[in-house]
């Protein structure tokens, strides 16, 4: 764990200040349920808290308590640059470096004359004035959590902000069953259901509220699905084409990948999803054991994140970018088969 400068922010804080809470491209729920529950409790303090986003989030998303006065940078780009250019300081949230913004909000933070706090739990964080990092922690709601708790303000939290981290803590743990959720999650999302957050409701929300279109596509997803045997491997391709057939909104291929990393015998599964508007593969690894896709990642494909949930991208063809993970795994064969061994 990472806890810098923790009593000089808590000073900073004392007297009411102007605040931006930013969360990393492409949101997802840990990034939206950890920027709008900071931001509340940050108005509960008494200061003035805005969160802007880099860009859309998922439809299943938009219910969150706060999410309707979110700014998004490329959409609201006036009222996004206002509110950076008057804050007295930024929160970075869920994510570790300023390049996890995109371009050309990523050139607006790196010109702010202020200081940064980060709360996040990926692997090799940019260094900022102020930072709270911990990587063993399953989620950056969990760490916001423990961040008011430090501060001695758990009976801040409310129905609206127990809600926003329930959602983080639950989507960013695959409802609860990935190795970092520990009895400590289990203790605060039983506070968390204590304060008013509704964990049926919220399940309902995010989990089944499924369009058409979007299953139609999982299906496409699943009929794509290779499996490599020798390697305990098993991908899934989605191409801009069929994205399109199936009127690809925000946040459909959410959670696809780990249809791939269901099956028995696998332990490293793959999704490769072509981005047009970025001209790039997007790619997300998951994995189990201790097999690390945050290193294989950042060694291939100019990525990272945790040790069993990482993301990358790769600038080749779709074919060109499968061929180039597959011709990998022999080197990771012995990684693979061991990955559950002690």
């Amino acid at each position: 764990m990472i806890l810098k400068a923790f009593k000089e922010l808590k000073s900073f804080l004392d007297k009411p200040r102007n605040i931006v809470v930013i969360g990393h491209r492409n949101p997802d729920g840990d990034a939206m349920g950890s920027t709008l529950a900071l931001k509340q409790y940050l108005d509960k303090k008494g200061h003035t808290a805005t969160v802007v986003v880099p860009n859309e989030y998922p439809d299943f998303l938009h219910w969150l308590p706060g999410s309707k006065t979110t700014y998004r940078f490329d959409w609201q780009n006036k009222q996004s640059q206002r509110a950076i250019n008057s804050s007295d300081i930024i929160f970075l949230l869920d994510f570790n470096a300023l390049h996890r913004v995109g371009h050309d909000m990523q050139n607006t933070l790196e010109k702010y004359p202020n200081d940064f706090a980060m709360i996040d739990h990926h692997q090799q964080p940019d260094d900022v004035k102020y930072m709270y990092s911990d990587v063993t922690i399953c989620s950056t709601c969990q760490m916001v959590y423990q961040f008011i708790e430090m501060n001695n303000d758990l009976d801040l939290i409310d129905a609206d902000i127990a809600t926003c981290l329930y959602t983080g803590i639950m989507t960013d743990t695959g409802s609860f069953r990935f190795r970092s959720t520990t009895s400590t999650t289990h203790r605060i999302i039983a506070d968390l259901i204590d304060k008013g957050a509704q964990n049926d409701q919220i399940h309902n929300n995010v989990y089944d509220a499924n369009s058409y279109n979007r299953l139609l596509l999982l299906g496409q997803a699943l009929s794509n699905l290779q499996i490599l045997p020798t390697y305990k491997t098993a991908y899934i391709t989605i191409t801009t084409e069929e994205k399109k057939r199936f009127d690809f909104q925000k946040g459909d291929t959410e959670g696809i990948v780990n249809y791939a990393l269901s099956l028995k015998g696998i332990i490293f599964a793959a999704i490769f999803i072509e981005d047009a508007e970025q001209g790039i593969i997007k790619i997300s690894f998951r994995s189990k054991g201790k097999f690390s896709v945050n290193q294989f990642s950042r060694n291939h494909f100019n990525g990272g994140g945790h040790d069993n949930a990482a993301g990358g991208k790769s600038d080749l063809s779709m074919t060109e970018t499968v061929t180039k993970f597959v011709t990998l795994l022999p080197t990771y064969k012995e990684e693979l088969e061991k990955s559950y061994e002690n």
